[in-house]
This record gives structure tokens, C-alpha cells and sequence, in this order.
């Protein structure tokens, strides 16, 4: 199993981070260089129990995944699980601590499990893991210049 975190400052309330957060719209803007959109299920602001399955190309590759929001305390965490995908599990929890000066620590929770076994696990040593990491960052980058653009 492969995890990491990462925490990102956003200029916000945990609400509107939340909000942002769940958004089908905000996501495929947010992922835009790896050509993801929602192909099915939920679209406007995502709740619990709500699928949607996303289609991206990375690695040259065309994936589907569809995901499920399994928990949903508003607004400070929410939690999405891979239903149908690539990997063997995914599991991606988001945290939303409110700081000062309407301001809100986000931190991404990210476990999974790479698809094709050991060979899986060596990609993910050498490439994916790091891959991973980047696309959460890229994402929150957006994030955080969207939130700082309508402040």
C-alpha cells in the first residue's frame, strides 16, 4: 500500500474550500492537462454517496475510474474511494482545518494500491508514486490560484 499527504495553504473558509473541493467543474479545470472529465454519475457539487466516473489520459494511456464519496462531514472533511479503476484500491481523504484570517489548511490523505501486482509496485517506486504526488499538487495549485483570484 503507497501513501502520502500533502497540505496546501488556501485563502478561504473551510467552506468555500470544501465546497470548491467537491466540485465536478472545479475538478476536471483543475486537471485539465490530463485531459480529465466526467464521462458519468454526479456533476455541480458532489454528496455523500454520489459516483462519478472520470476519464484522463495519462502515460499516453486512456483510464476510467469511477469514485464514491463514502464520507462527508461538511465542511471540514470529505473522503472518496475508487468503486471501478486502475487500481487495486484508491483512497484519497480531504481534511479542511480553518487557520487564521479566513484562511484554510487543506491537507490530501492519499492511499492506494497500484494495479498489476509486483510489477505494479515497482512502477509505482520509480514512476507513479511521484506522478501521484505532482497531480495532487498540480490540483491544489489551481485551487489556491482560483480562490485567490476571486478573494
Amino acid at each position: 500500500m503507497a501513501r502520502f499527504r500533502v497540505e496546501t495553504e488556501l485563502l478561504g473558509s473551510a467552506d468555500v474550500c470544501f465546497e470548491l473541493s467537491l466540485s465536478v467543474d472545479a475538478h476536471t479545470a483543475s486537471m485539465k492537462g490530463s485531459g480529465e472529465r466526467a464521462v458519468a454519475g454526479a456533476s455541480g457539487t458532489m454528496a455523500l454517496g454520489d459516483t462519478v466516473t472520470w476519464q484522463a489520459r495519462h502515460f499516453g494511456v486512456r483510464f476510467r475510474m469511477t469514485s464514491a464519496i463514502t464520507a462527508y462531514e461538511h465542511p471540514s472533511r470529505f473522503v472518496d474511494e475508487q468503486v471501478h479503476g486502475p487500481f487495486h484500491r484508491w483512497r484519497h481523504e480531504h481534511t479542511f482545518i480553518p487557520q487564521e484570517r479566513e484562511r484554510t489548511l487543506m491537507i490530501d490523505s492519499v492511499e492506494y494500491e497500484p494495479p498489476l501486482g509486483p510489477v505494479g509496485a515497482i512502477v509505482d517506486r520509480a514512476i507513479l508514486g511521484r506522478y501521484m504526488r505532482q497531480l495532487i499538487q498540480a490540483r491544489n495549485t489551481w485551487l489556491k490560484h482560483t480562490l485567490e483570484a476571486t478573494a
